[in-house]
């Protein structure tokens, strides 16, 4: 690791003018850069446009405000001005002959909540320890970044991750970034958004490695997404029109989304598999900024030529169980109905109850939920790779969540503090714990020294995924690389890969 005395106001010029950060630790940091013009009034709605360039030296101390957001999981912070399209950077020195790798997350959050300020996502630790500059953005989320509007372009959110990227290609060498040496990495929704950048064509060329963290498998037809969007509108008495909606106050556009998500079980006809989740939201295969599904465009070769890694953890569900109040309390009803509804072909169900003959009611539940959600779509996106001639790197999460004896289990959001190694406050201080037990230190040691070491050479220290030997890096103590783990679940959906994208069920 270089080490390099930064001057207390550290400074670089970007295309649209000079910004002045600060430095902290050791590092130049600068917050709140405008990647692309505020996406409000006639820019509503609309594909993201360039910065406006200004004059002087613009202040990069702050972050940006997030963009409006669900208050499902918790009161969610009033957006203080519309500037929601910002970056952050974390670097070594703000030296442009420098060249360093870069790494590029995007956070998580059922494509209806996230910020780049949140804690967790603080750059300071990777940027550090691997001597890389690290690059974390806003983006549009729930009705403002996904729903399927009648006079907008769908997947407004995934178009401000290729602006983001775009802005990392012009601008990141003055920063000490090398813009040919670009990785990708993203959680849960992130991940998702991973796997679309990988499928889209705008995308293409703006990054030479990917990580893809708990991948989930869904994305929506558009007579699917259009039925959800005309349901949030009605909300409001609209038409899910941008001649309706672009005059409507954010917060309120959010709470009409909040009143149809938490009822998503009374679609359950309309939508079908859709209403068993936990958001109304996700990508949309449009044909044209998101042409096939993930999995068909890297079977297809899209993405041959970027290496990428994928994984899960073991317990992806468990978390919800909790924060539901379920945990304990799933009947033999409950699992048969989610069985039935999302278990692989007609005979799902008892498919499941033959391979598994010893789990309990909550066990089936549990596990169907685990692998249609996140853990087949995940393994099924490094065959894909594979299959085209791709380098893929599969790994699971079996370290368990240290708080309230383990309950929660190697559970979804886990990899999301080890990977950044902040082990303290907000989601690591629920599951690491107040303080983190020196167990967490070494797995987060683990990421962190397999993610940086791939954005730098390509390879994260394990043997690559092949269809023979499935070989998987097990983040544990003590770590191990050995065959696919959940194989029982793998051979249940071999021959039974969900519906993509999902269609409106009547």
């Amino acid at each position: 690791m270089t080490s390099v005395r930064q001057p207390a106001e550290p400074e670089a010029r970007t295309i649209a003018g000079a910004v002045r950060g600060r430095a902290e630790g050791g590092l130049a940091v600068f917050r709140g850069i405008p990647f692309a013009q505020p996406p409000t009034g006639p820019a509503r709605f609309a594909t993201p446009q360039p910065v406006t360039p200004w004059d002087g030296v613009r202040d990069a101390t702050a972050f940006g405000p997030p963009p409006p957001q669900s208050s499902v999981f918790g009161p969610a912070p009033v957006p203080a001005s519309d500037d929601w399209l910002t970056l952050n950077v974390w670097t070594p020195a703000a030296d442009p002959a420098a060249r360093r790798p870069v790494l590029v997350w995007i956070y998580g959050g059922a494509y209806k909540v996230g910020s780049a300020e949140i804690p967790a996502y603080d750059g300071s630790r990777l940027a550090r320890e691997g001597d890389q500059v690290l690059v974390t953005f806003n983006y549009r989320t729930g009705m403002e970044g996904f729903a399927y509007l009648d006079g907008a372009p769908a997947n407004r959110g995934l178009l401000d991750q290729v602006a983001a990227l775009n802005w990392v290609r012009d601008n990141i060498a003055a920063f000490g970034g090398d813009p040919a040496e670009v990785t990708v990495f993203g959680q849960s929704a992130g991940g998702g958004s991973v796997a679309s950048l990988l499928a889209m064509p705008r995308a293409a060329g703006l990054f030479r490695r990917a990580i893809a963290q708990s991948v989930p498998g869904l994305y929506y037809s558009p007579p699917l997404a259009a039925d959800i969007a005309a349901a949030i509108a009605a909300e409001l008495g609209l038409r899910a029109t941008v001649a309706d909606l672009s005059a409507v106050d954010p917060v309120r556009l959010v709470a009409a989304g909040d009143a149809v998500d938490r009822k998503l079980s009374q679609y359950e006809d309309r939508w079908g598999q859709v209403a068993l989740t936990d958001t109304p939201f996700a990508p949309v295969v449009d044909g044209d900024v998101l042409p096939v599904t993930p999995w068909a465009a890297l079977a297809a070769g899209a993405a041959r030529d970027v290496p990428l890694i994928v994984g899960h953890t073991r317990d992806e569900a468990r978390l919800g169980l909790v924060m539901s109040g379920q945990l304990g309390k799933i009947s033999e009803e409950q699992a048969g109905k989610r069985l039935r509804v999302l278990g692989p072909g007609p005979d799902g169900e008892q498919a499941y109850r033959a391979a598994f003959p010893d789990a309990s009611a909550e066990r089936l539940y549990e596990l169907i939920q685990n692998d249609w959600v996140f853990r087949m779509p995940t393994l099924q996106l490094a065959e894909a790779q594979t299959a085209a001639g791709g380098m893929a790197y599969l790994y699971e999460l079996a370290w368990p969540a240290p708080v309230n004896g383990g309950i929660l289990g190697a559970c979804h959001g886990l990899d999301g503090p080890l990977v950044f190694g902040n082990l303290e406050g907000g989601l690591a201080g629920r599951l690491i714990g107040p303080p983190p037990v020196p167990a967490a230190e070494e797995m987060s040691a683990q990421f962190r020294t397999a993610w940086t070491r791939f954005a730098a050479t390509g390879d994260p220290g394990w043997p690559a995924y092949d269809p023979r030997e499935r070989l998987t890096r097990v983040f544990d103590i003590p770590p191990a690389v050995v065959p696919y783990p959940a194989e029982t679940s793998r051979r249940l959906w071999q021959d039974h890969v969900p519906p993509r994208p999902l269609p409106l069920a009547t």
